[in-house]
C-alpha cells in the first residue's frame, strides 16, 4: 500500500513544488495516510485545503482503501 500512496504523491508533488512545497509521507496504516507538508506548504494558511482538497481527494479517487489523510 505504502508504494501505490507514493506513486500518487509522486504525481501531485510537481504542483506542489511549483508553489515553493513538497508533502513527505510518513505512515501508511488501517487507511490512514499520514504526511508532512514541506518548504512552502509546511506554513501556508492554505494547507489544510491543499491536504483536503488535493492530497486527500487524489489518493482516495485512486486507491480505495485511503479513508482519511492527516498532517502531522
Amino acid at each position: 500500500m505504502r508504494d501505490k500512496v507514493e506513486a500518487v504523491l509522486d504525481e501531485i508533488r510537481p504542483n506542489l513544488m511549483a508553489d515553493g512545497g513538497n508533502v513527505q509521507l510518513i505512515d501508511v496504516s488501517n487507511g490512514v495516510v499520514k504526511v508532512k507538508l514541506t518548504g512552502a506548504c509546511g506554513g501556508c494558511p492554505m494547507a489544510s485545503m491543499t491536504l483536503r482538497h488535493g492530497i486527500e481527494r487524489a489518493l482516495k479517487e485512486k486507491i480505495s482503501d485511503i479513508k482519511e489523510v492527516i498532517a502531522v
